[in-house]
């Protein structure tokens, strides 16, 4: 049985769950040999645990091919996560933290094929209003939050997005081929965008894992320009191309990386060493 069960103080709760686990993420029906075997429980123990599942509909028999299968009531749970909107719940008040401390504009944004969706805005103090309100979808790869995304992805994982992603420019004014930008990207441990999304601001993005390491969402910070510049010391100028910007993820980083450890660790993510 796997550590993990030793440490829990109701084992079987964690062996159920394990077994729900266990079913959502094969590709098809399972026979009970092959949850026992890759979950290293007894036998005996697995079908009395598949048994109280498929009387309370989280999972279903089918006879003819002695397999099981994830069941109507675990779907239902599904969508119940989805009218519940956690992750805006999740991420609402460190957002208006973030906010409160760096006095800029957040967002958060989750991928959607080649889009992102903004499923939170926390505007700041006497900012203007961007384009960024939640649910507006935008290109990802114009977008800090969906560059940072992009940039979590394998080469395949990427191909099956964008069939040729050398083709595809990494700004409107046309720039770089987007492997290129993705792997700076990943060199600097976060992602950003000039004019991109709204003349005259700057954003900076890093990621929101869950609890298998993926990134689930970008979260992104965004100042007008003039603050860049402020911070690049050098007023009423606009700063030279990426300067601000570097000064802009130099001022924010802490506390945007401290709020994404924090919506990470709220999704069940291990704290990274």
């Amino acid at each position: 049985m796997p550590a993990a069960y030793s440490r829990v103080q109701v084992p079987a709760a964690a062996q159920v769950l394990a077994i729900l686990r266990y079913l959502g993420q094969q590709a098809g029906p399972v026979s009970a040999a092959a949850v026992a075997r890759d979950l290293s429980l007894p036998r005996s123990t697995t079908y009395h645990l598949l048994a109280a599942l498929v009387s309370d509909g989280f999972a279903v028999h089918l006879p003819e091919e002695r397999r099981y299968a994830l069941g109507a009531t675990a779907h239902e749970l599904g969508t119940g996560y989805s009218r519940q909107a956690p992750l805006q719940r999740i991420a609402r008040f460190p957002l208006r933290r973030l906010v409160a401390r760096t006095r800029f504009t957040a967002h958060l944004a989750v991928l959607q094929g080649t889009d992102v969706i903004y499923v939170i805005e926390e505007r700041a103090p006497h900012q203007q209003p961007l384009v960024t309100d939640a649910g507006i979808r935008l290109p990802a790869h114009r977008t800090a939050s969906g560059r940072v995304l992009l940039a979590g992805m394998t080469g395949a994982q990427l191909a099956a997005l964008y069939p040729d992603p050398a083709a595809v420019r990494s700004s409107r004014s046309g720039g770089g081929a987007l492997p290129d930008l993705l792997e700076s990207i990943r060199a600097r441990g976060y992602a950003w965008e000039e004019n991109e999304v709204t003349e005259g601001f700057s954003s900076v993005a890093v990621p929101v894992q869950d609890r298998s390491g993926h990134a689930v969402a970008g979260l992104t910070l965004t100042a007008p320009h003039r603050v860049c510049t402020a911070a690049y010391g050098v007023p009423g100028t606009e700063p030279a191309a990426g300067a601000g910007i570097e000064a802009l993820a130099e001022h924010v980083l802490p506390d945007l990386l401290r709020c994404a450890a924090e919506l990470s660790r709220r999704l069940g993510a291990r704290p990274q060493a």
